[in-house]
């Protein structure tokens, strides 16, 4: 594996490993985590693929975004990251804000992307979802990281933590503790108000795409991946049974075997 490795990039450093051989993948993380947020998911992928996992902008080693950041900006650096490492097109899996940043390059960027999986994706947000998730960011922003690291892996992990997750709640929490403070408020608030960025335009998706979500996540609901699903030309949406938010480390063998199954179709 090639960790650690940076490419300058338009929009500022970018770091990045690379493990494994075969057809590309590219993950994207969620807000607040980094590259090595992927857990053992990214390693099982290596088996089969060449898996590029990345620090998006504003997290990790990467460099910050700008003020008033939107999401081409993010589907920018991916596409940076693509022609640095020669890389003509590739399969993208994003989770959570990192699915935002999927949908957003294949759909400005559709002849780069092979098939698109977004992982507990948001979408159109009810009035009380919008509300809570605003009041998080808010809380972000004013209060810190510290404040609502603990709240954050309740909301992802359960309330207490099952034992048999404690470890990778662990990790999780260590991630969001030492996320970069300006990058991560500035992409929460991004995320805050993203989920209606691809509501007029998930009829324009070209490439397969595969909405997964959780059946116990409650911010990245069920019925969002089945609408998203439903608009898109060719694409279908998985429920994990029994997960929640963080289902790349919790349920990682039954996302693997979705995963793979998806990326074996053909394009």
């Amino acid at each position: 594996m090639r960790d650690g490795a940076y490419h300058p990039g338009k929009l500022g450093p970018t770091s990045y490993s690379v493990q494994g051989d075969g057809p590309a993948v590219v993950l994207i993380h969620g807000v607040g985590l980094a590259k090595e947020a992927w857990g053992t998911l990214a390693k099982d992928l290596a088996h089969n693929y060449r898996v590029i996992s990345y620090d998006m902008l504003g997290h990790g080693s990467s460099d910050l975004p700008p003020e008033d950041v939107e999401l081409p900006t993010y589907a920018q650096q991916l596409v940076d990251l693509l022609d640095g490492l020669a890389i003509p097109s590739a399969s993208i899996v994003g989770h959570s804000m990192g699915a935002l940043v999927a949908l957003e390059t294949a759909l400005t960027f559709p002849v780069r992307v092979q098939r698109v999986a977004a992982l507990n994706a948001v979408f159109e947000r009810t009035l009380e979802q919008r509300q809570a998730v605003l009041a998080r960011a808010a809380s972000l922003r004013e209060s810190g990281i510290g404040q609502t690291v603990k709240p954050t892996i309740a909301r992802w992990f359960g309330d207490p933590v099952p034992d048999a997750l404690r470890e990778v709640a662990n990790q999780t929490e260590l991630l969001l503790q030492q996320a970069q403070p300006v990058g991560y408020a500035r992409t929460y608030e991004l995320f805050a108000r993203a989920d209606g960025a691809h509501s007029q335009r998930m009829g324009a998706l070209s490439v397969p795409a595969l909405f997964m979500t959780a059946e116990f996540d409650g911010n990245s609901a069920p019925a969002m991946s089945h609408a998203m699903a439903a608009q898109a030309p060719h694409a279908r949406a998985v429920v994990i049974p029994g997960a929640r938010h963080m289902m790349t480390v919790t349920h990682p063998k039954q996302v693997l075997e979705e995963l793979e199954s998806f990326l074996k179709q053909e394009v």
